[in-house]
């Protein structure tokens, strides 16, 4: 077989994949489905509701042909006037609209800089451009402040994440400060931070009551804790008119589903509705989180970590025995493997608090 020996070295190292199809016997501690959206039937049902009115209920081809629908425009529209940006796009996931990003704004004599945690679709798409691509230390701004004073380039583009998604870390506030004093584009991706920090939880710039100016790009995603799938991207007019023109996972590719965008766009108006008792849920399970194991967990994303692959598997094993789903992750997604738990708001305070009693148990 043509990848025997690749498979087996995976195998043999404990970091070998495989799926899994959902268990909805466990409780889910193990998904990004931070606020539990995807089991809110009422807004399955008010999305039904629209599309149904609809000519078409699928997008037929890409949006530079016709694809592009009110449904996507009508969201796009809404994204603006909450995050008070100027423009946006709507995108079929965020792998394809970090690829869009990452591919596209960097040019040859451009220097495109990365957290080195940054996701994986980002590290991808540098490996496509023809501008120099340096790595900054995680959250490290000295580090990011050195590279930016003693390279040469002609544009600077910074990538970061809002919360980083193994981590949980939470990005530098100094990082919008240095890109702007550094005249550089500065792309956040909020996937993991959209519907669960800041004042109207919608992410980090409004965590850190950021008004957007003309170099900052905000990528959000909507299979996560908005509870439906795709993504988008916001930006300036002028950076937004250039990514519809170069950016090749948007101009190649058929426009994001209607219904995943309707269903995204009343998952928006839920949280506007339920914020206050969302915000306060969240920190319920910060504070479990503190209690029991002395972390401060700044958004939604636990990262317990373990001393080996072969132990993490055993660990997510043993709590699926006792009836709990988590995450287990293992190099080279992380450098030390990690039980990835995720105390989602819909499953109540008081099992999560079951969870961690079962982990320092075992733990003692």
């Amino acid at each position: 077989m043509p990848y025997s020996k690749e498979l087996g070295v995976l195998r043999k190292a404990g970091r070998l994949r495989v799926r899994k199809i959902s268990n909805d016997k466990l409780i889910d501690f193990a998904s990004n489905d931070y606020l539990g959206l995807s089991q809110e039937k009422s807004l399955l049902k008010k999305m039904f509701d629209e599309i149904k009115q609809k000519t078409c209920h699928a997008p037929k081809s890409s949006q530079l042909v016709n694809g592009y629908h009110p449904v996507h425009q009508n969201f796009e529209e809404y994204l603006c006037a909450i995050n008070n940006f100027e423009s946006a796009i709507v995108v079929g996931s965020g792998f394809m609209a970090n690829l869009a990003l990452l591919e596209a704004l960097p040019r040859k004599k451009d220097l495109l800089l990365l957290d080195e945690e940054y996701h994986a679709s980002g590290v991808l798409a540098s490996k496509l451009v023809s501008a120099q691509v340096k790595f900054f230390k995680h959250n490290d701004m000295n580090d990011l402040i050195e590279i930016l004073k003693t390279q040469e380039y002609k544009r600077a583009i910074v990538g970061v994440e809002g919360i980083y998604s193994m981590s949980g870390d939470l990005v530098d506030k100094k990082v919008f400060e240095i890109c702007d004093r550094y005249e550089a584009i500065l792309v956040v991706d909020e996937a993991h931070s959209v519907g669960v920090v800041g004042e109207k939880l919608l992410g980090i710039f409004d965590f850190y009551n950021i008004v957007p100016k003309k170099n900052h790009i905000k990528m959000g995603t909507l299979g996560k804790a908005i509870g439906s799938y795709g993504a988008y991207i916001l930006c300036s007019s002028h950076i937004s008119e250039y990514l519809l023109n170069r950016a090749k996972s948007l101009i190649y590719t058929t426009a994001p589903s209607l219904l995943d965008i309707e269903l995204a766009r009343q998952g928006f108006l839920f949280i506007e509705k339920k914020v206050d008792f969302f915000k306060e849920e969240i920190k319920k399970r910060q504070d479990l989180v503190k209690n029991y194991f002395d972390f401060d967990m700044f958004g939604l994303i636990f990262p317990f970590e373990i001393s080996c692959s072969d132990e993490v598997m055993k660990k997510q094993k043993e709590l699926e025995n006792i009836g709990f789903s988590v995450g287990a992750i293992r190099a080279p997604t992380v450098k030390k493997p990690i039980l990835r738990i995720i105390p989602r708001v819909s499953v109540e305070s008081k099992l999560f608090e079951k969870l961690c009693l079962s982990i320092t148990k075992s733990k003692s």
